[in-house]
């Protein structure tokens, strides 16, 4: 999935998820009437699936090799006809390119005459990337062996999220081999602008005639790969975080102060300096420390989380590894040195300013003595229930003006409000059903961490249910050598076969 962020992120969308961060529930309670998944004469879809298992390697293979950035309108018309392909290959029965105020998406039905209907969400499009920092070509999607996890797939977006798409999409060409039909009615929409935030998908997705036949639907879901190689458990989230991306711009010629272009920095003495400028306004943003958004009015609609997200979260303190997840995520201490616990209880709740990257002036190698006429920061903003994009937005650009910086540049990228899911919907009951017909033990998360355009669905007017879902494994979301695992010798974490029977059982559980 987004965000996009990064360090390594495990089988997750979007943009910085926290692997591992899961709270273990009681699945007597949580699973209606104990129910199991009960996919018919399983073991012949199961041929199938092997049968087409190196058509699936080469499918996900030769969609690396056809990258879309946003960032930088790379491939984009072509991203949505590749997409366009890949769903009418798969057998849906119509798919159109829809054009957006940005990049296209793709909608696409598979009208099966089934009762039921699932909504299947996808982005086509992946973060950017710089071939030097790869030990194998980002956009060869070479197979290589692991250690600890088996012959894995390297490429940019193998993980997030063609992987994982990919081996949903082997999941439909099983069902086709075997001579079968999906057991539900799929509506589909795939984006091309996931690593920006999405600023379009929703003129996707609340097209009347698109939104009409979205509703019908039970609930949506976007494949992951969420198995801790650890433990195989799989992590459940119940909602996603919503996020603003932007970039405050601090330059002499918006200023009227300072140079409109680089000068002889030995000017200094008597010039203003439109990258100190820029450096005072971010300080406003945030506490002395940089933990805590010190906007005007940001806490004001924030929901304190609930009894029963306190109680989750806890188990999932219980049942987690600290000291396991700093190590993985390169971490030695937590903000004001919290303990576990209450680490994980602010992750959960907390809204974030966050300075993803910062530019200005010269950077090459040496020194370049220059007064710079501009300066760049790039942020994501977090945002937790009953906050929206659109609040916080106008929020931000009031306080950099009442601090005095009017001048200051905010240029919105994209952005989405959070999102929540109960857990007693009907998709988070299949996916736990699914998990304990496999015996992998399902672990839920109130929130994650990270990010992804959920909210789309689960806001009104559309209105349902959204989850992520899938078995398997990969990692290095937005980083160098991201992989997804094809062959697993790690006997918590299956492979492309077992991710793909998955959905199988995921879909006829929708369907029951």
């Amino acid at each position: 999935m987004s965000d996009a962020s990064n360090t390594e992120k495990s089988g997750a969308t979007r943009r910085g998820m926290m692997a591992g961060a899961a709270a273990l529930a009681p699945l007597s309670a949580l699973v209606a009437g104990g129910a199991d998944a009960a996919t018919p004469n399983r073991a012949a879809l199961e041929r199938a699936v092997e049968n087409g298992k190196e058509a699936s390697i080469q499918r996900i293979r030769d969609w690396i090799a056809h990258p879309t950035i946003a960032a930088e309108h790379l491939n984009v018309p072509e991203g949505a006809q590749y997409m366009q392909q890949l769903v009418r290959d798969a057998g849906f029965q119509t798919s159109e390119i829809v054009q957006t105020d940005g990049s296209p998406g793709v909608y696409a039905t598979w009208d099966v005459g089934a009762p039921k209907t699932l909504g299947v969400y996808f982005m086509y499009d992946v973060k950017q990337f710089d071939p030097a920092e790869w030990t194998s070509p980002p956009l060869e999607a070479r197979l290589v062996d692991k250690p600890n996890f088996g012959k894995v797939m390297v490429g940019r977006g193998a993980v997030n999220q063609k992987g994982p798409e990919g081996s949903f999409l082997a999941a439909l060409h099983a069902l086709r081999a075997a001579g079968r039909r999906p057991p539900v009615n799929l509506v589909f929409v795939a984006e091309g602008e996931e690593e920006i935030g999405s600023p379009h998908f929703h003129q996707i997705v609340r097209r009347p005639d698109i939104m009409a036949r979205m509703r019908r639907a039970q609930g949506v879901f976007i494949p992951s790969a969420s198995q801790d190689p650890g433990s195989g458990n799989v992590t459940l989230t119940l909602g996603a975080k919503g996020i603003i991306e932007c970039e405050l711009v601090s330059s002499g010629a918006h200023w009227g102060r300072g140079p409109t272009h680089d000068i002889h920095s030995s000017i200094k003495a008597m010039v203003d300096s439109p990258v100190w400028r820029l450096v005072h306004a971010l300080n406003t943003l945030v506490s002395e420390d940089g933990n805590t958004v010190a906007i005007d009015g940001w806490m004001e609609h924030v929901r304190p989380i609930t009894a029963r997200e306190h109680e989750l979260i806890m188990q999932n303190a219980h049942n987690t590894d600290e000291a396991d997840w700093k190590r993985r995520n390169g971490v030695t201490h937590f903000i004001d040195d919290l303990p576990w616990p209450q680490a994980l209880e602010r992750l959960a709740s907390q809204p974030t300013v966050n300075i993803e990257g910062l530019v200005a002036g010269y950077t090459g190698p040496g020194g370049k003595t220059i007064l710079p006429t501009r300066g760049a920061a790039k942020l994501d903003l977090r945002l937790v229930p009953n906050q929206t994009r659109a609040d916080c937005e106008a929020k931000l650009r009031a306080f950099l003006a009442h601090k005095g910086f009017p001048d200051i540049e905010v240029n919105v990228t994209g952005g989405y409000d959070p999102t929540e899911t109960p857990e007693n919907s009907r998709i988070v009951q299949a996916e736990l059903a699914v998990c304990r017909s496999l015996h992998v033990e399902a672990t839920l998360n109130p929130r994650s961490a990270g990010s992804w355009p959920g909210s789309v669905f689960t806001s009104a007017p559309v209105s349902l249910p959204a989850a992520q879902f899938g078995l398997g494994h990969g990692s290095g979301a937005h980083a160098p050598d991201e992989y997804f695992v094809i062959d697993s010798s790690n006997p918590h974490v299956l492979g492309l076969t077992g991710s793909t029977m998955a959905y199988i059982d995921f879909l006829y559980e929708m369907a029951r």
